[in-house]
């Protein structure tokens, strides 16, 4: 199995596949540039001409494993075939959420043509399409020989395959992941469905059997929620959710926050550790918007959340202000942090659940819940968890400069480098 991802979200996508005993290797983008260029990386990445390779985007809800690989075993025939297999879903409304493919002339029984890729449509569109019988949400799952979709690149979008490829051909490994070379960052930053879907003679559509929903979008985890007699969802924390005298609402809340509604009708409240959003229900796709807003703008929510990853475990961001900063570490048992001294912070760590073996200079200890120490400014240290059990602790960071930045380490071993820009531990 092999996820195209990024640095950020790198130890958050292998903390997902140690969850379900997959085995995982990731290529780092070093920027984003849509899913042409994705997909180019991990045909460049991946194995002979003829194998098939299976595209499925991060965000879908599949609950049935075993209709999913039936349906993908019945198409790949098309796939050896030279066919670019795409799965339409058929719709049960005119939801103007997702892309729509336009059907055509049949191939078999069970796939056909495609005329035509749509974009998400408005509503009365979306009408049009959902009357006629001929169109069905576009999945975003593709189903490709490997050559077939290197030949389709470099056939219609040229630059992307050029400097997918050079990029590839630098690739250097990082531990348990590859980091494609800097040409990457020069390819040209579009979709499958404009680069190729739209070219292409070649696409069969077969269509999508079982549940499938994208969670990308809100409507969808609306639909996917318990709906109570008032029609309003609850997602999330759901205990953290009180609703008074609330109609069509949808409410996601966290385990931070006791959300209440009185006399809402027609929203979205989204609390996260993030962010808070409010939006009403049919506008709630513009989020999407916002959010390349908040990038342009440079606000810091955007790419900075309070849960990260790591591949020891995770922190949480408590508190912070100009001159100290509170975290919330949680050490997987056998894990450890990497050999390390900060130049412009000192750290006090007190165990609340668990117990720590720290190193500290030439010292080496053991921390039992409700004891602490203290890690002074420019000391060599390193905290492992040698229990079974999950190590929490509370860090309080005190110092001129607090950024994530400011690490340099002599020993790690998920072969991170010596300085990491925007990592802890």
């Amino acid at each position: 199995m092999l996820a195209v991802s990024g640095d950020d979200y790198r130890f958050f996508v292998q903390e997902i596949a140690e969850k379900s005993g997959g085995n995982l290797k990731q290529i780092l983008e070093p920027c984003g540039r849509d899913t042409a260029p994705a997909m180019a990386l991990a045909a460049a990445f991946a194995g002979s001409a003829d194998d098939l390779l299976l595209f499925c985007p991060a965000d879908h809800f599949i609950p049935s494993a075993d209709e999913f690989r039936t349906m993908v075993s019945g198409a790949a025939d098309l796939a050896s075939e030279g066919w670019i297999v795409t799965f339409g879903v058929q719709p049960n409304g005119p939801s103007t959420a997702y892309g729509y493919i336009e059907t055509g002339e049949e191939i078999r029984s069970d796939a056909a043509k495609s005329v035509h890729f749509h974009e998400k449509p408005d509503v009365e569109m979306a009408l049009q399409f959902l009357s006629s019988g001929r169109f069905l949400w576009n999945s975003g799952i593709f189903l490709i020989k490997r050559s077939v979709l290197l030949e389709a690149l470099k056939a219609f979008e040229p630059t992307i395959y050029e400097k997918c490829m050079a990029s590839m051909a630098g690739v250097e490994q990082d531990g348990a992941f590859w980091r494609p070379g800097p040409e990457f960052i020069d390819a040209t930053k579009k979709s499958i469905d404009y680069a190729v879907m739209e070219r292409a003679t070649n696409i069969a559509v077969v269509p999508f059997k079982g549940v499938w929903s994208d969670v990308g979008s809100w409507d969808a985890m609306f639909a996917l929620s318990h709906v109570d007699e008032q029609n309003c969802g609850k997602l999330g924390v759901t205990e953290n959710i009180y609703l008074i005298d609330s109609k069509n609402t949808l409410v996601h809340a966290s385990d931070r926050r006791f959300v209440v509604t009185i006399g809402t009708r027609d929203l979205a409240i989204v609390d996260t550790p993030d962010a808070l959003m409010v939006s009403a229900l049919d506008q709630v796709e513009k989020i999407k918007g916002v959010v390349s807003d908040l990038e342009a703008a440079g606000r810091a929510e955007v790419q900075e959340h309070r849960r990260v990853a790591r591949p020891w475990g995770a922190y949480d961001s408590i508190d912070h202000s100009d001159r100290f900063q509170v975290k919330r570490i949680t050490v997987k048992p056998g894990a450890r942090l990497s050999l390390q001294r900060h130049n412009h912070r000192a750290e006090h760590w007190i165990v609340v659940k668990g117990t720590a073996l720290v190193t500290r200079d030439e010292e080496t200890f053991l921390l039992k819940e409700n004891e602490s120490t203290y890690i002074p400014l420019g000391a060599v240290h390193r905290m492992e968890n040698p229990g079974k059990i999950p190590l929490e602790l509370i860090e309080v960071q005190s110092g001129t400069y607090l950024g994530e930045d400011d690490i340099e380490r002599f020993d790690d071993e998920y072969g991170r480098k010596t300085q990491a820009k925007k990592e802890l531990g």
